[in-house]
């Protein structure tokens, strides 16, 4: 299992990534695809109609966002920690995720890097 970790800056604030991640509306304009997202601990959803599935465990409004995400049932969590932090050009994205399972690993970030992380970087208006 495998650990990915990157920083992206976003020029906009904090409060206003945290609502471009955590509102469906605004996750299907940047994913261009079906969401399923409602804001609150506890709840599953699905982004990019079943693609990545998980549930959201920690909400912190402008500040931190933790989600574990689906790979299969045979597999330890793999836990996504998104904190935001503010930027004179606006946000400081980190975004880490837990146990990715080897054989997986450079298709599924080559993935989070292009249409995740790319897409946000997209919908802010920022050359990724």
């Amino acid at each position: 299992m495998k650990t990915f970790k990157k920083y992206i800056l976003l020029p906009a604030p904090p409060e206003e990534v945290y609502l471009g991640l955590t509102k469906a509306q605004s996750i299907q304009l940047w994913t261009g695809a079906e969401v399923e997202f409602v804001e609150e601990v506890g709840t599953e959803f699905s982004l990019w109609e079943g693609d990545i599935v998980g549930k959201n465990l920690e909400l912190d409004p402008g500040k931190k966002i933790v989600q574990q995400w689906y790979f299969g049932e045979e597999n330890e969590p793999s836990i996504v920690t998104i904190k935001l932090h503010p930027d004179k050009k606006g946000t400081s994205l980190e975004f880490v995720q837990t146990n990715i399972p080897d054989e997986d690993f450079e298709e599924f970030t080559a993935g989070i890097n292009e249409y995740y992380l790319g897409g946000l970087a997209d919908f802010f208006e920022l050359e990724y």
